[in-house]
């Protein structure tokens, strides 16, 4: 099964893709629309790491990258199947092979729990899995997929959401030459919003090269790469002239009182992306940001994301879903 970005978004009917890599599995395999199975039968789960070549070098202010080795998880009961993915990020000390050591730590939990306590299945992994928060996200996207399928129920309908209201989605472009980044624009033409990586000495040649080709609104994200609240400052008030909606971490993320500062003083949004990885993070972070970027793979998975969107809505901040280098499993 292949699908391309824009298709996969389209298909807002179905739980959680499922992916090729296991058995060539060629559909959903939702349950019977009869009564929902128990979810406590014999059950195994199966772990594979996928090398994911990417279509262009991806660079951020970090680092680059030209693969990512993603762990997936497939989870079976009852003859029901879910699907999760891990993306593993070195800004937080993951890899593939740590993921897939916590993911094999937790198959005891699963074993011993009915799928239809997923609440108590989070708590508990979440107290297994201390670092390698990727891992959790992929158990818990899988677990989420297994329920939403035993109950023939696309998981938009059990949070009770209309798909109608969901924002536009932006496309990201990563740092690189003027002339490949001109290329990834055009590339990126039916997207009507942009997110643009900068936080190198030549940001201003970056969204130079974006703006020579569209004057579509974009984004821009710095991944604390900008060092001091006068150098964001200046960087900012620039981004402002070139039609830039928000500014996304522009600072180290534990730069919280200078953000603060910056705040007050850039005159356009700013949404913490490094700063916040799940729910307790929030607080702190509301009189520095005016929104966050919540991210299946920071937050731990699926539920511990909706606990965020509510924390984040009680203190009137604005919401983003974001995502790392990840297949349409996770997307």
């Amino acid at each position: 099964m292949s699908l391309t970005r824009k298709q996969f978004l389209a298909v807002s009917g179905s739980s959680i893709l499922g992916f090729s890599l296991f058995n060539s599995i060629t559909g959903c395999g939702t349950g019977s629309s009869e009564s929902p199975k128990k979810g406590s039968g014999a059950m195994s789960i199966e772990v594979k790491t996928k090398k994911l070549q990417l279509a262009h070098t991806w660079t951020i202010s970090r680092n680059s990258s030209d693969f990512k080795n993603n762990v997936f998880v497939k989870i079976e009961r009852d003859g029901i199947t879910g699907y999760g993915e891990a993306a593993p990020n070195v800004r937080y000390g993951e890899n593939a092979e740590l993921t897939t050591q916590k993911i094999n730590d937790a198959r005891s939990i699963f074993k011993e729990n009915e799928l239809f306590h997923f609440a108590n299945i989070k708590e508990a992994v979440d107290s297994n899995i201390i670092k390698q928060s990727c891992a959790k996200a992929a158990l818990d996207i899988a677990l989420m997929d297994w329920v939403g399928k035993a109950l023939n129920v696309p998981l938009y309908q059990m949070f009770g959401l209309n798909p109608a209201d969901s924002p536009l989605t932006s496309f990201s472009i990563g740092i690189d030459t003027p002339e490949v980044i001109k290329q990834k624009v055009r590339e990126a033409e039916q997207y009507p919003l942009l997110k643009v990586k900068v936080g190198k000495p030549n940001d201003e040649e970056i969204i130079g090269a974006v703006r020579s080709i569209t004057d579509k609104p974009i984004r821009v994200d710095a991944n604390e790469g900008w060092k001091t609240k006068e150098e964001a400052l200046e960087k900012i008030l620039w981004l402002k002239s070139q039609g830039v909606e928000f500014i996304e971490q522009p600072m180290p993320s534990e730069m919280i009182e200078e953000t603060a500062w910056l705040r007050e003083r850039a005159g356009i949004p700013i949404v913490a992306d490094e700063a916040v990885k799940t729910a307790a993070d929030i607080p702190k972070l509301a009189k520095a940001y005016d929104g966050i970027n919540i991210k299946l793979m920071k937050s731990g998975g699926i539920q511990e994301a909706l606990r965020m969107i509510g924390m984040a809505k009680a203190l009137g901040m604005k919401i983003m879903l974001g995502c790392m280098i990840e297949s349409s499993v996770a997307i």
